[in-house]
């Protein structure tokens, strides 16, 4: 926290403390006065003060905003329906830095035909090749794309990267051109002006929809039919039935003819995406994805994006599908009733159709979060779900994980591994050497790891000086219990849980404090957890083998007289292996362990022989 944010918390506190337990909206500002937040509450009391205590508990966007408030205003209303009204307002007006502006990736889309004798058709953003011809411009991308998937299906238009009629018969035709998804261009028996009514039959598609498209090939088909060109007919047939399917299935995209927004947010590494995926008469027209950037709280994220995306006036729908709850969804409601002129449904769905329309907006906010952080959808989806399964109050971004390995009472070790944003993260690994546990007992040993990690973590020692967000051990219930003792005595809160194998070695569940949660029916889940227990397992047990090595070789060197613990500790540190220390001078020798000449040869001859 900065200095300046210090200077005035005590002043903001005590100011907040003489807020009225009234509707409102508050603008937080910076020191130089200008707005840098404007949010609405439903008692402002209790909203302001919330941001000036416990400030060390807060996720980091609201962190960064309140390191860098001076002083606030606040301005009390009638209603929170007023206040929400009233925020809306305010926000168009000042653009705060820290209130969510929409920024998207859309710009105008075209469809491509490129030039030549044998053209394909593309997407483009940008429409300044003189050699092509562009239809559009379009809004949407995505709606783009996915017409000239169709397009290209139905057409059977090549989609490869070969250039007609420059290699036509240089290799034999692909897989979709068995497959019926391709012509087979690239056999060269098709000629130019047959080529060329097939692409102008596309553009017709593309330009006026299946409806016409249907109307005038068929048409043709009945012209060709007269003119006895029956293969020329049967071509045409097959264009138009393909057309016909295509439609059948765009009509029955959401299994109902359906008006609606679906929106879903996305959170990983403390940042958060969005999408919005649109119905219109039961087809999926458009989806749309944000990069919000900082996370915050959830509730207030929904409500904000929603808002800011209706407030230029684009067409609220009747009903509005949403993956969860917003602050306060009937006050949305209200609001947007008031913007659209009309009954306006704001509803998180639980079964049915339109619990699979959130959960596709939501693959998409987690694709798209994905591609900004550099992380695969499934490890977001996978830190989502351990979040919910475990009930978490946020995504465990950075996760400890603790395995003890002996080998009999003499070689016994711990190993901490780091998950960072679901990933292994080298630079949090430790190794432990138990060392006040008399006999073979893993509670005791895992109690005296984690004492041993948190008294490192209370003495400001910097490489244990981050607190994580979630600790697995490896073990069960009696694991998590033993540790849960120390944690409560150390006054350490981080949520704890154990990680179970069943009896071929495969994680099968979490050992909480008062049973088990079976998470093999969650398939990224299952994987990322199992990764962490074989991880932490591979980690603690090489680092027992080498030193059940290094003990071993101790006990070699110590059997040269002159040579005691000591000193062949001191020569394991500077020689590491076998080879090594084999490949040292007598001379070497004396030096590293301070030892006469004598001595030296004798350790010599036994490395040499034994070694």
């Amino acid at each position: 926290m900065v200095k300046f944010m210090f200077e005035r918390l005590d002043y903001l506190r005590e100011k907040s403390n003489k807020l009225p337990m009234r509707p409102g909206v508050y603008q937080m500002k910076d020191k130089t006065g200008k707005i840098i937040y404007i949010g609405k509450a439903k008692l402002l009391k209790n909203r302001v003060t919330s941001y000036f205590h416990a400030v060390e508990a807060h996720n980091a966007k609201t962190y960064k905003l309140v390191s860098q408030i001076n002083d606030f205003d606040f301005i009390v209303t009638d209603t929170e329906l007023d206040a929400l009204v009233l925020e809306a307002s305010l926000i168009k007006l000042h653009s705060p830095k820290y209130n969510i502006l929409l920024k998207d990736d859309k710009g105008f889309s075209y469809f491509r035909i490129t030039g030549g004798d044998f053209p394909k058709i593309k997407h483009s953003f940008r429409n300044d090749d003189p050699a092509s011809t562009y239809i559009g411009p379009f809004m949407s991308a995505f709606t783009v794309k996915q017409s000239i998937e169709e397009c290209n299906k139905i057409f059977m238009l090549p989609t490869c990267n070969k250039e007609f009629p420059r290699d036509f018969g240089k290799e034999r035709p692909c897989l979709n051109y068995h497959i019926k998804r391709c012509m087979g261009v690239c056999r060269g028996k098709i000629t130019k002006e047959e080529y060329s009514a097939i692409i102008a039959q596309a553009a017709d598609f593309i330009k006026n929809g299946s409806k016409q498209s249907v109307e005038r090939l068929t048409a043709e088909m009945n012209e060709a039919a007269e003119a006895l060109e029956f293969e020329k007919a049967a071509k045409l047939r097959d264009r138009i039935a393909a057309i016909e399917r295509a439609s059948k299935v765009q009509s029955i995209r959401s299994g109902r003819d359906i008006n609606c927004d679906v929106f879903a947010l996305s959170h990983n590494t403390g940042l958060t995406a969005a999408a919005v995926v649109k119905y219109r008469g039961g087809q999926l027209i458009d989806k749309e994805n944000y990069f919000i950037g900082d996370e915050y709280e959830a509730a207030f994220m929904r409500s904000e994006f929603m808002m800011r995306y209706y407030e230029n006036g684009r067409e609220i729908p009747k009903l509005i599908l949403i993956d969860d709850d917003t602050e306060d969804n009937d006050l949305l409601a209200e609001y947007f009733r008031g913007l659209a002129g009309h009954k306006v449904e704001i509803t998180v769905p639980k079964r049915g159709e339109n619990l699979v329309l959130t959960t596709l907006a939501k693959s998409n906010a987690d694709e798209y979060l994905a591609l900004k952080v550099g992380r695969t959808s499934h490890e977001i989806t996978a830190l989502q779900d351990l979040q919910k399964l475990l009930g978490l109050s946020k995504i465990p971004v950075l996760i400890e994980s603790y395995d003890i390995s002996n080998m009999g009472e003499q070689t016994r070790v711990a190993g901490m591994i780091t998950y960072k944003n679901g990933r292994p993260y080298k630079a949090g690994y430790r190794k432990f050497n138990i060392k006040d546990v008399v006999g073979i007992d893993d509670y005791a040993c895992m109690q005296e790891v984690l004492h041993r990690r948190f008294t490192h973590y209370l003495d400001g020692d910097e490489s244990f000086s981050e607190l994580p967000d979630l600790i697995l051990l490896d073990g069960g219930k009696g694991h998590v219990a033993a540790v849960r003792e120390v944690l409560d005595e150390m006054k350490i809160d981080v949520p704890l849980f154990g990680l179970v194998k069943d009896d071929k070695h495969r994680t099968r569940a979490i050992a909480a404090d008062g049973g088990e949660i079976q998470v093999n029916s969650n398939k990224n889940l299952f994987k990322m957890l199992t990764e962490i227990q074989d991880e932490v397992h591979r980690f603690s047990i090489n680092y027992q083998r080498k030193k059940h090595k290094m003990s071993q070789y101790e006990l070699d060197l110590t059997k040269v007289k002159g040579i005691g613990e000591k000193k062949a500790l001191a020569l394991l540190k500077q020689y590491k292996t076998k080879q090594g220390i084999k490949a040292a001078s007598v001379e070497d020798l004396m030096e590293t362990a301070k030892i006469s000449r004598e001595t030296a040869e004798e350790l010599y001859v036994l490395v040499q022989n034994t070694f």
